[in-house]
């Protein structure tokens, strides 16, 4: 055991670097999330970095089929979608210093040569370039990311790409100085690989693996410990033989296979020692007892594997063959359907497929789109830009609203709302966005920058704002724990025209929330419905697996039957439905006993 004197005397930061091998979208993320959670189950602070060696500045300006969902921090920072990965299995808040790219290391260096801080030196990769990944490293390490303010002890970095791309050999060189530069006590090198197992054989095959720690070392790190993914269970003899062949122990050898929830990666890993292993070989400050935290997420992952009732959702979106596109959102449903137990499906529609075009070129898939929307329990309509798709989009609105179904609009999904309502109840036919149709009699969506115009982005709302809750009566105030505001997290350009409020709230579409300023309108609900609520921010970004997003959780409780009686209840779930007080918490303030919505600031 660590005593008291010790931990004083180790106040240096530790960092864990986690690399992959093989093929790309290996799993990284999750693993890099998960050894951070079980640091952080034995009290320590964590914090995590990610590298992606793209020269895009941020992730702002990609599609989402190239690189997954852009996640929106805080700060405003468009970020990879790895550091919402962060930010839900850690319970942090990250910045978007913690999102570290080649475009962003190469300017900052570029800024200082113009400048003239080199006194006329030649500026090169090494060791200019190394030299700033290095120090932006250090620095943003100690950046706390905890509602308490403290200091991390712990910073997960997580490198993009594979090893041996081109794009990543200066973060490569960078880190092989770096072990250095903060001694071996205070630095270790995860590599996750693949072992494939091809069905002809099915043999478990271990040279992709030998090959990638061999260039790995080739170029300067040597793995403390090697994470290989796998579809079942590593076998002792191929265990032993990635042993042998990179020049770890057995032990140090760790088996990620494939498992029914992202929940109990954690516990796979605590399960093979690698919590042991990190507190010898980094010295880590921490006992050796059973940890609280880890118990909530054994009973996570126990409830997600013994869930027995369904619910489905439609998500009716523009990116539906990229699961990636939409992460959060999933995440966000996930978390509130394991809250109100129930197992989740989730049907991808994409909108196009709805309109009446489709039916005429594609008609099998036009009547596929329809059956899955009609069977669904709930409809969600996530943001997105671009005009593809919205015809669709409001299609499916209008069913949702003339059907009494659960509705969910979040961004262009609530401007879109707000578009049916106006062709259909209000009778403004040509009514529509200027985003997509500037020359509307009936522009009900309008174009409201908040700053800097000129850059892509840089018109954008962005990052967490207040909305002001103008009725005592509305749903989601009660979802939020009947709060006056809450802060949440934008993303888009546009707005519903404020000019025009009167009209629809005259026929019972209520904007329940505003700003600040009253200016913009940030919520609606509408009269005499099961449950039809859009939200102009983006409400899936603060989710997290123990506190799910009061709007999604609304969706889920209204899809599954229980919206009323929650609120009936003072919103409260029944005993069955809500975690035990043992499993612990992320988070000291939450009632998880009675699962309570805090109010997310």
């Amino acid at each position: 055991m660590i005593t008291q004197s010790r931990l004083c005397t180790h106040p240096t930061m530790k960092y864990i670097l986690v690399t992959g091998g093989v093929i790309s979208g290996i799993g990284k993320g999750i693993i890099a999330s998960s050894v951070g959670t079980i640091l952080k189950s034995c009290g320590l602070h964590v914090t995590a970095i990610k590298i992606d060696p793209y020269i895009n500045i941020d992730a702002g300006t990609f599609s989402p089929y190239e690189h997954g969902e852009v996640f929106v921090l805080d700060d405003g920072g468009e970020v990879d979608l790895d550091l919402g990965n962060y930010e839900r299995f850690l319970d942090i808040c990250l910045t978007k210093d913690n999102n570290l790219t080649t475009g962003r290391i190469y300017q900052s260096v570029i800024n200082k040569e113009r400048r003239g801080d080199y006194l006329g030196k030649t500026v090169q990769v090494v060791p200019h370039i190394t030299d700033a990944i290095q120090e932006w490293v250090m620095k943003q390490a100690r950046i706390s990311v905890d509602s308490d303010g403290v200091e991390p002890q712990v910073c997960v970095i997580e490198l993009g790409g594979t090893v041996g791309d081109i794009e990543s050999m200066p973060f490569i060189e960078a880190f092989r100085q770096f072990q250095f530069k903060v001694k071996k006590e205070n630095f270790c090198n995860i590599h996750v690989s693949l072992v494939p197992q091809p069905n002809t054989t099915g043999e478990q095959k271990t040279k992709p693996t030998q090959s990638s720690v061999r260039e790995l070392r080739g170029l300067g790190l040597s793995p403390d410990l090697i994470m290989c993914r796998c579809t079942s269970p590593l076998e002792t003899a191929v265990k032993e033989k990635i042993s042998m062949f990179c020049h770890v122990e057995p032990t140090q050898v760790i088996c990620v296979h494939d498992v029914s929830s992202v929940y109990r990666v954690p516990l796979l890993l605590e399960d093979q020692g690698v919590v042991s292993y990190l507190c010898q070989r980094l010295s880590l400050p921490i006992e050796m007892r059973p940890r609280k935290m880890l118990a909530k997420w054994k009973e996570m992952a126990d409830r997600s594997a013994r869930l027995l009732e369904h619910v489905s959702i439609a998500l009716v979106g523009k990116y539906t063959k990229l699961s990636d596109s939409y992460t959060s959102v999933i995440k966000a449903l996930e978390h509130s359907a394991l809250a109100v137990n129930h197992k989740l499906e989730v049907k991808y529609i994409d909108s196009a497929d709805l309109e009446t075009g489709t039916l005429q070129n594609e008609p099998v898939k036009y009547h596929e789109a329809w059956q899955k929307l009609c069977s669904s329990h709930g409809v969600l309509v996530p943001g997105g830009f671009g005009v593809r798709g919205t015809e669709g989009k409001m299609l499916a609105i209008n069913w949702a609203r003339k059907q009494n179904k659960p509705f969910l609009g979040v961004c262009l999904g609530m401007q879109l709302a707000v578009c049916e309502f106006a062709r259909n109840v209000l009778g403004w036919e040509d009514a529509n966005s200027t985003e997509f149709n500037p020359e509307s009699t009936h522009p009900v969506v309008i174009d409201m920058p908040e700053h800097n115009p000129g850059q892509m982005g840089g018109t954008m709302r962005l990052g967490k704002r207040r909305t002001i809750f103008k009725s005592s009566t509305s749903v989601l105030r009660k979802l939020y724990g009947d709060v006056e505001y809450v802060d949440e997290r934008h993303r888009h350009r546009f707005e519903v025209n404020p000019e025009l409020k009167h009209h629809f709230e005259k026929r019972g579409l209520q904007f329940v929330g505003e700003d600040v300023e009253g200016e913009r309108m940030e919520v609606i609900e509408l009269d005499d419905h099961c449950y039809f609520v859009g939200v102009q921010f983006h409400p899936e970004f603060t989710s997290r697996p123990i506190k799910p997003s009061p709007p999604y959780f609304g969706l889920l409780l209204a899809a599954a039957g229980k919206l009323q009686s929650y609120l009936a209840k003072g919103c409260r779930l029944s005993p069955r439905d809500t975690y035990s007080d043992r499993s612990g918490s992320s988070s000291p303030e939450v009632d998880i006993s009675e699962l309570k919505f805090p109010s997310l600031t």
